[in-house]
């Protein structure tokens, strides 16, 4: 593999503004989900026992517990926290000295904090992902606050290789586990034809993608199998070409999913994450600066055959491989390409049997060579103090990335019995020591495909007689029929993601829901921002309903019409059943499940804080009430960005503007030349005089003696121009470098 300078500092933008998006995500819903007055209070999860704080913060990593020493209360505190993670990570992107190990360490500190008391509202994968990236960031991130020098390391590749396993686990995992789930639309390769209208929050084109005919939709599933799964394994290939391919399958599957669902920032962390497979001649590519690499100049033309044949007969395996595994044939009659899982759950159990192990010595064998070649990297070094220390420092390194690995290895081997219990005893002791940190975790995306029947929707209904009711619509769930689909990425509302798992079971496999229900008949304006921002689009925003009830709906996507053209409503729905009794302040049955499930803090609650630093965070609060998450967060991308970009159009201009002041100088001497020689043409006597010096300097000197001296002074010539050249390279790649 190349060198990769671009594609990690690439990396560590990319995960600089995507924390960005999850702390302002977070901070705008934390006062609704974990406030006084929210659903979960967090407060509930910090118990002040007057242990010592440092017992506290190794019993619940969490840096909440400084609150009560700062004079703040929880809700405050946690705020500040969110407040602090976005200003910093929004700083991160900005200026690019601080994408630094200690910065990336706050950064997880802050988000890890937030995760500890996060409850059922951050439970979901990509937290755990973004808190293992942001781990691993803290290796690949360049110590630049205290070394000052954003200069490559040598054992860079070997952080960077972490990446790229995370990335392997996280793809191979979320393929396989929809195979060994048994799911009878996954091994019917139907998949598609419901979840466009059964994923959490659809976007409009979900609407578009679900009308496509159900052979293409299979077709879909089969290529979504094949990219999770075998595909996966080509990232650590050691021909180049190959890993490309990789990316760009990974990448367009991403983006798909992008624009038919809303997951929040978890496909960008993914396509983040896909960085890992470039190197920085690929990115000069992208950047129209392609050039041959050395190795490639030096490879004898049979060995470039060869790697082409390789690479090709790869790729024919893998469409063999498809075509055989699926049954793939083309149906003139109908214009289509019929398709079938050709083997059983009993043939696919023995192959992941198979593959596991082999997949981990893969992992081995590859890390292995970066860390042979890093370190012949170190030990080329000139100078003995430098590389002894840049020895010292490749085996922290090289350490750090050998224990990251060993313990992922519990997580992976989940996905196959036998393979895990064959993991060294020590292993497992490692992961369980560092579980609490979030620092390896395991995946599987979509195991199950949930709403074949009719996508299942709580409806929340209000009333102030108990007779005539009124349906409470959030802001992004399905609900109005009428109300097409919204486009949300990367925010994530979690009130709304919790209302489509709630509506897949009874009401008591989810406790919140009914400090959901108790919440809204108090009026809780905190909670009330978190189904409307627009709290005057909220039916009882004047008065809080009387009554409160919850049905179950079924939802589906509507069909075109026979004409062709498009239907008023996006939705249609039948009456499922009555997901949540009727209920009122003091009703025996909303008493009885607040005191069943702990949701009646009978302890008084904390002292609101009056502080400066309290009164900053509510006047920061004042200003971003009312606007929504998403065109906040949007915002702040689109002004990052913009600002990156003019940034690095600027260097680009700055270091342009040097390179013409040197032809300026060449001209302006040429030019002085002229004057100087017109200006002696001018006097024949003193032109006459210097032919004169000329011609006695010439008799004292002998031909060869000439010879030489044209030869000298040509070879001069050449190494100035070559070292002109190479100052110029120099420049042009400290420029590309500044423009990320």
């Amino acid at each position: 593999m190349g060198d990769i300078i671009l594609p990690r500092r690439l990396f560590l933008w990319c995960m600089a503004l995507i924390y960005m998006v999850a702390f302002v995500s977070l901070y705008v819903q934390a006062p609704g989900l974990y406030g006084n007055n929210g659903l979960l209070p967090a407060r509930w999860q910090l118990r002040y026992t007057g242990k010592p704080l440092l017992e506290q913060l190794l019993s619940s990593p969490t840096l909440l517990w400084l609150g009560p020493h700062l004079g703040l209360d929880t809700q405050t505190a946690m705020e500040l926290l969110c407040l602090t993670g976005a200003a910093l990570s929004l700083a991160a992107t900005l200026v690019e000295a601080l994408r630094d190990s200690l910065v990336f360490f706050c950064l997880w500190a802050l988000y890890l904090s937030m995760y500890q008391v996060g409850q059922v509202f951050l439970y979901f994968q990509w937290d755990n992902l973004l808190l293992e990236t942001g781990f691993l960031c803290i290796l690949v991130a360049p110590l630049t606050l205290i070394r000052g020098s954003r200069a490559g390391r040598e054992h860079d590749r070997v952080t960077f290789w972490l990446i790229r396993w995370l990335l392997f686990r996280l793809m191979f995992a979320s393929g396989v586990v929809k195979l060994t789930s048994r799911c009878p639309t996954w091994w019917g390769l139907t998949a598609l034809t419901y979840h466009y209208e059964t994923q959490c929050i659809p976007t409009p084109l979900a609407w578009f993608a679900h009308q496509l005919p159900v052979w293409w939709q299979k077709l879909s599933v089969v290529g979504a199998l094949v990219i999770e799964i075998p595909v996966p394994l080509l990232f650590f290939s050691p021909l180049r070409r190959l890993r490309l391919g990789a990316f760009y399958l990974q990448v367009l599957l991403q983006v798909l999913i992008i624009l038919s669902g809303n997951y929040n920032f978890f496909n960008l962390l993914t396509l983040a994450l896909c960085v890992s497979l470039l190197d920085d001649r690929h990115v000069n590519f992208w950047l129209c600066r392609a050039e041959k690499s050395v190795d490639e100049k030096n490879d004898s033309k049979w060995l470039l055959w060869l790697g082409y044949f390789l690479e090709l007969l790869v790729w024919a395996l893998l469409i063999f491989g498809t075509i055989l595994c699926f049954d793939l044939q083309v149906d003139s009659v109908k214009n289509a390409i019929s398709s079938r899982t050709a083997f059983t759950f009993h043939q696919f159990n023995q192959f992941l049997k198979t593959v596991t192990i082999p997949s981990i010595w893969i992992g081995v064998v590859s890390l292995t060579w970066e860390l042979v070649t890093s370190m012949f990297r170190c030990s080329c070094v000139s100078g003995f103090l430098k590389r002894f220390l840049r020895m010292i420092q490749w085996t922290l390194f090289a350490t750090a990335a050998v224990a990251m690995f060993a313990v992922s290895l519990v997580p992976y081997s989940y996905i196959e019995y036998d393979s895990h219990a064959r993991l060294w005893p020590g292993v497992r002791e490692a992961y369980s020591l560092v579980d609490r940190y979030q620092l390896v975790n395991s995946y599987g995306l979509f195991r199950r495909m949930t709403g074949v029947g009719g996508r299942p929707e709580v409806v929340i209904e209000g009333s102030m007689d108990g007779n005539t009711w009124t349906e409470i619509e959030f802001m992004y769930k399905p609900g109005n029929m009428s109300a097409s689909p919204p486009v949300v990425t990367p925010h994530q509302p979690r009130l709304d993601w919790q209302m489509w798992f709630a509506a897949l079971g009874p009401q008591n496999q989810s406790p919140w829901f009914t400090s959901l229900m108790y919440r809204l008949l108090q009026g809780k304006k905190e909670v009330i921002e978190l189904i409307q921002t627009d709290v005057s689009k909220y039916p009882f925003h004047e008065e809080p309903p009387a009554y409160l009830r919850a049905h179950r709906y079924r939802y589906w996507f509507t069909e075109p019409k026979s004409d062709g053209s498009y239907p008023e409503r996006w939705w249609r729905r039948v009456y499922d059943e009555e997901f949540y009794p009727r209920v009122h302040l003091g009703n025996a049955f909303l008493e009885g499940m607040l005191s069943q499930f702990g949701l009646k803090d009978k302890s008084a609650p904390r002292r609101v804080s009056n502080n400066t630093v309290a009164q900053a965070v509510r006047w920061v609060r004042s200003q971003v009430r009312g606007v929504p998450a998403h065109t906040l967060i949007w915002t702040l991308i689109a002004c990052s960005t913009t600002f990156c970009l003019l940034q690095g159009l600027h260097s680009r201009k700055k270091q342009a503007g040097h390179g013409v002041e040197p032809l300026k100088m060449a001209e302006k001497g040429s030019k002085h030349t002229e004057e100087t020689d017109e200006s002696l043409s001018g006097h024949p006597e003193e032109k006459q005089r210097q032919r004169g010096e000329e011609e006695e300097e010439d008799e004292k000197n002998t031909g060869d003696e000439k010879k030489e001296e044209g030869k000298e002074a040509a070879s001069e010539t050449d190494e100035d121009e070559d070292e002109e050249e190479e100052e110029e390279e120099m420049k042009k790649d400290e420029v590309l470098e500044e423009s990320f």
